[in-house]
């Protein structure tokens, strides 16, 4: 093995129920490179590193650290050896803090039966340091935002002193300055000499921070190139397998009259304050600002996920109360909500009982659920989501993180909503499956309904939205013309009340 392969998988091969997601796939992982592992849903990017990470156990493959030959049956092994992975979805003990999280499973000691707290604070706040993370040790998890909580499992990752560490989608719930902290570290590891896995469908992000590409597709290897020598294009191209000539739908949508009027929304437990706006029908209407402005509170105090302490929401003229998702779901409003994995899918559940879930009245036959009704539904969900799965029945805890957001997509289509509420709708999601999102936001806005939708990335908002309000510090900062304004304006809003 060359003296710089820190790392190699050969012919890995894994089979589930119904499904081959992995197919003899091989990759080499330099010392002191950034390797980015590229590919749609489904791909078996994931998969890859959960085999690697002692997840997954592999039916077929050799993998070798540093010239020896490993096969790690729990991530607790895989740590030990040196090798670390920062989840996409993250799996964190949310009422213990910070430095609980930090240290689980190998807690300091003193005299082998009390945990030295002392010893544990002053080496998180070392990690952290280093790392330049400004983060209290002694927070609740619970009690943080995504972004904050996602910077923690990464200081976990590096915590380990780890040879090889696996990011899997690090960027997909972080403001732009915390991605910009986030590549200092890695280019602080791989000054280290450690090798470098990063999974994202951020094309921007891969061309920059990796040194060599891996693209794989329907759990195969397709190509191994050096990041310089591949364009964006080329790796849409390798991805998908055909040329994807545009990122967004032609808009195609007309605005009509106003459907929903939100005034002085305040929440009661966080800082949203006096917000107020209006949307039309056949309008996609985009919420930008940084991390914490209020973008997500805004969906949750419409939908009723969170209490409301003053306001009022109209839709077509009659107010609707809106106290609790059940009521909202019955005035024709629908919440995608941010994290899919904590408050989106039901995780033992299988694919048809996740798609129905939010619809089930239509199902009802005499008292009864029909069960070929709930089939119908299902089917016309997975074939317009184009989610990749053996069958209706498969657990959706199986499937990749972005069909699982398809599923979680097509349950709330079904419920025919009058307003759309979409927070971080493509988070997770490849090039191919993000242009069928979009087309299917577009379908809806073109039957007259009201879409919102709260994304972290500028791009997304300028190319499907119509109009796009600004939140800064809890309050709408200012409103701007999708087709006329500029990112800078809406940074410049965006720190207006920060």
């Amino acid at each position: 093995m060359a003296e710089d392969i820190l790392l190699r998988m050969t012919d890995i091969t894994k089979t589930f129920p119904g499904v081959k997601a992995l197919d003899h796939v091989s990759l080499d992982v330099e010392a002191g490179k950034v390797h980015a592992l590229m590919g749609e849903n489904g791909a078996g990017k994931s998969t890859l590193m959960k085999c690697l990470f002692g997840i997954y156990e592999k039916d077929e493959g050799h993998i070798y650290l540093e010239g020896r030959e490993v096969d790690f049956k729990s991530s607790k092994e895989a740590l030990q050896n040196g090798v670390a992975m920062v989840h996409q979805e993250l799996n964190q003990a949310l009422k213990r803090n910070v430095m609980d999280n930090l240290w689980l499973g190998r807690y300091p000691m003193v005299g082998g039966i009390m945990v030295d707290e002392k010893k544990m604070y002053k080496d998180t706040v070392a990690v952290f340091e280093e790392l330049g993370i400004s983060v209290d040790p002694k927070r609740v998890m619970s009690t943080m935002p995504v972004s904050q909580r996602q910077m923690v499992e990464i200081a976990k990752a590096v915590s380990y002193n780890s040879k090889v560490i696996v990011f899997d989608e690090p960027t997909s719930s972080l403001t732009e300055e915390e991605v910009e902290h986030l590549f200092k570290i890695i280019n602080m590891l791989r000054d280290r000499g450690v090798g470098i896995i990063y999974i994202s469908h951020k094309m921007g992000e891969i061309k920059r921070i990796s040194d060599t590409i891996t693209v794989m597709r329907d759990g195969t290897h397709v190509a191994t190139k050096p990041a310089a020598e591949l364009e964006v294009n080329d790796i849409i191209k390798l991805m998908v397998g055909r040329e994807l000539t545009n990122q967004f739908p032609p808009k195609t949508n007309k605005i009509g009259d106003v459907s929903l009027e939100v005034e002085n929304l305040t929440a009661q437990y966080s800082l949203l304050k006096d917000v107020s706006f209006k949307a039309h029908k056949g309008e996609i209407l985009g919420l930008a600002g940084l991390d914490g402005s209020g973008r997500t509170e805004t969906l949750e105090n419409i939908f009723g996920n969170a209490t409301r302490k003053t306001g009022t929401i109209k839709l077509n003229g009659k107010e609707c109360k809106n106290r609790n998702p059940r009521e909202s779901i019955k005035n024709g409003f629908a919440l995608l909500t941010e994290e899919r994995r904590a408050t989106g899918i039901f995780a033992i559940e299988n694919i048809r009982e996740n798609t129905v879930i939010s619809s089930l009245k239509k199902h009802l036959r005499f008292g009864f659920l029909n069960e070929r009704s709930m089939r119908e539904d299902t089917k016309w969900s997975i074939d317009a989501m184009h989610t990749k799965t053996p069958s209706q029945e498969t657990k959706i805890r199986s499937l990749s993180g972005g069909n699982q957001q398809k599923v979680i997509i097509g349950r709330w289509l079904l419920t025919n909503p009058e307003v759309l509420l979409l927070d971080e709708p493509t988070r997770g999601i490849d090039v191919g499956a993000k242009y069928e999102i979009y087309q299917l936001i577009l379908d809806l806005a073109n039957r007259d309904k009201t879409v919102l939708v709260v994304s972290s990335e500028m791009p997304e908002l300028l190319g499907i939205c119509d109009r796009i309000l600004v939140m800064s510090g809890g309050r709408l900062a200012g409103e701007v013309d999708a087709k006329t304004t500029t990112q800078e304006e809406i940074m410049t809003l965006a720190a207006k009340y920060v």
